[in-house]
């Protein structure tokens, strides 16, 4: 067999998320392996959704380096009234809208796009949370902050960073850091816009 027929016939290696509360409480996600893709784990994910647990129901999310989904599945579990997640990768992207399929979500958006150019475009909403949880190594939490700064956040607007642990990148000033803890080489920090 050619060398192209063996890679044709190859799957992309795939694993899963688990949602861990909520309505689809249990549920595990097919998730593909893509590089820089780093699915948030149960530990940090359990945490974070009991520091959001009082402002998550009926909120308005955006997932802003969605990957696998694992915070914004779980955030609309728990009951979140809408999610916008935005991917950049293709393949990262079909799964989340085949999850999404999965799940009979329609207050779900999947956005195929670099989230820096979907952050410059027309702001048509205001979101009460938001999760930024990028590549590391990349530089991108202080520009997306600065972005959202731009309209796309409501007042008392939450936001959640999840960074690697030596990166420290700068934060509007208006953000007041409400809680924080390391896990490893990660480093997740939930801030509230004043």
């Amino acid at each position: 067999m050619s060398q192209g027929k063996k890679q044709q016939n190859k799957k992309p290696a795939t694993g899963s998320i688990r949602i861990i509360a909520g309505k689809h409480r249990g549920r595990k996600l097919p998730v593909l392996s893509a590089e820089g893709l780093r699915p948030t784990t149960d530990r940090v994910k359990e945490t974070v959704f009991n520091w959001l647990m009082p402002y998550l129901y009926d909120a308005n999310c955006l997932d802003c380096f969605a990957g696998a989904g694992s915070l914004g599945f779980e955030a609309l579990s728990r009951g979140a009234a809408h999610i916008n997640l935005i991917e950049l990768n293709k393949a990262a992207a079909k799964q989340l809208l085949a999850n999404k399929a999965l799940l009979k979500a329609d207050n779900i958006a999947v956005n195929n796009v670099d989230v820096l150019r979907f952050l410059n475009t027309q702001k048509q909403q205001h979101f009460d949370l938001v999760f930024i949880d990028p590549p590391f190594r990349q530089n991108l939490v202080s520009q997306t902050c600065e972005l959202l700064e731009n309209g796309w956040l409501a007042k008392q607007a939450l936001i959640y960073v999840e960074t690697e642990t030596d990166g420290d990148q700068p934060i509007p000033n208006n953000w007041q850091l409400l809680k924080e803890k390391v896990a490893g080489q990660v480093a997740y920090r939930l801030y509230q816009r004043t």
